[in-house]
């Protein structure tokens, strides 16, 4: 057996690699914990990475995959204990987090075997120095190698069948790489001792390669999902308002109509009654105006559109805003928006059964030289935030807070900012915008 001839890498080596790897992408997550709670649950994770590896040391080699299987499990663990991530996801990192150890510790232990092993100058100090050099060069290398396909405030987010794919190549990686160690007779094993350490990092450095540019290339297409996405929810609110601006251009031709009747009406009649009915109506006539007359065309049409549609599904909505305000925004921007952020409200109004209860209120002021643009309305679900955006409550994930996405990339733009908050059954959206010197 090769256990007899050829020294396998020490338990402490391999403990050592597998906390490692996990700092590595701890480091690229988001971390959810503070930095002095994260140095205690790392601490913590590295003693029973390695007491799991001295435990499996001592097992029968029958369950030598159980004992595997318990360090990865640890290292999917101290992933999500640190990140908070959901478990595909702490499951996807923590493979990725395996593959890395593995490739890293079979390096290391070949580069000592070949050139050091058995030589007048091994001792315990060079053997550490090895650990040390090809340790921290490894593990920064992944590190900045990760973070570049690693978009900035952009969380993967995997799904099952992306899953069940990083999952299968981690296993093939390392059965592959491991064989000749449990194995000998087999096609893809090897009876000579440089040629078993030569296919196990080759085959840690294939599998880390694959899953790599795997995790680069599901980067990529989230990225243009989400941006293709935002850009047609974009072109969605556009075209929205395009459609608003004719058909409320059409309301209002047929109210100055109406007012031209009311005057003729008002002539050829003196009944009472029917003055009184007529000066009802003029009045709604005035209201209705004045509550769309805020400076901005843009957002006059938006507010019609959508109080036209409250009005039809019994929602109260008022409204306090000077719309010169907003005249140095793009178009696209102004509907975006308000378009979402009206429309997140109503469609939350809408599930309120009592009818009295549906009311929505914004405004748009200055306040230090800073737009604020103000969304409240009546809410009585519990606010779920994660990472300063709501958790949806929608079937359909894949959209999940596109929305506000596109409200806050708007934000962004300006160099703005958007928070989220709920008070007393009030759900509270705020949008910040340094207003820009004339």
């Amino acid at each position: 057996m090769f256990a007899e001839v050829i020294p396998n890498i020490p338990r402490f080596y391999t403990a050592l690699a597998e906390w490692a790897a996990c700092v590595v992408y701890i480091m690229l997550l988001k971390r959810n914990v503070s930095r002095s709670k994260t140095a205690g649950i790392l601490a913590g994770g590295l003693a029973v990475q390695i007491l799991i590896q001295l435990l499996a040391g001592k097992l029968p080699e029958i369950l030598w995959i159980p004992g595997m299987l318990t360090a990865i499990g640890a290292m999917i663990g101290l992933i999500q204990i640190c990140c908070r991530l959901p478990w595909k996801d702490a499951v996807y990192n923590g493979v990725r987090a395996f593959l890395l150890a593995e490739l890293v510790a079979s390096l290391e232990w070949q580069l000592y075997h070949f050139m050091t092993y058995g030589k007048p100058g091994d001792t315990i100090l060079v053997q550490g120095l090895y650990l040390v050099v090809v340790y921290s060069v490894g593990f920064v290398l992944a590190y900045i190698l990760e973070k570049r396909v690693l978009v900035e405030e952009s969380i993967l987010r995997v799904s099952m069948r992306e899953l069940v794919s990083a999952v299968m190549i981690g296993v093939v990686a390392f059965a592959l790489s491991n064989l000749s160690f449990v194995y000998e007779n087999t096609p893809f094993s090897s009876r000579f001792e440089t040629e078993v350490f030569n296919i196990r990092t080759l085959m840690d450095l294939a599998g880390f390669t694959i899953l790599y540019a795997y995790h680069a290339m599901l980067n990529e297409f989230h990225l243009r999902y989400e941006r293709d996405t935002m850009e047609n929810m974009l072109q969605n609110q556009l075209m929205q308002y395009k459609l608003s601006r004719e058909s409320i251009d059409l309301v209002n031709r047929k109210y100055h109509d109406l007012k031209h009747q009311i005057a003729v009406l008002r002539s050829e009649s003196s009944e009472e009654k029917r003055n009184k009915y007529l000066d009802e109506m003029e009045s709604e006539i005035q209201v209705y105006e004045a509550q769309n007359k805020t400076g901005n065309s843009i957002l006059d049409t938006v507010l019609t559109s959508k109080s036209l549609y409250c009005m039809k599904h019994q929602i109260g909505i008022t409204s306090v805003a000077d719309g010169t305000l907003l005249n140095f925004m793009d178009v696209m921007d102004i509907c975006t928006i308000f378009g979402n952020a009206l429309d997140n409200a109503i469609e939350c109004e809408l599930k309120i059964p009592e009818k009295e209860k549906r009311l929505i209120h914004l405004t748009v002021s200055a306040q230090k030289e800073f737009l604020i643009m103000n969304f409240e309305n009546y809410c009585e679900e519990e606010l779920v935030l994660k990472e300063g955006l709501p958790l949806t409550s929608k079937k359909d994930h894949a959209y999940h807070g596109f929305g506000v996405k596109s409200i806050q990339q708007c934000a962004k733009k300006y160099g703005g900012t958007l928070s989220i908050s709920k008070e007393k059954n009030w759900f509270r959206l705020l949008v910040m915008i340094p207003i820009p010197e004339k």
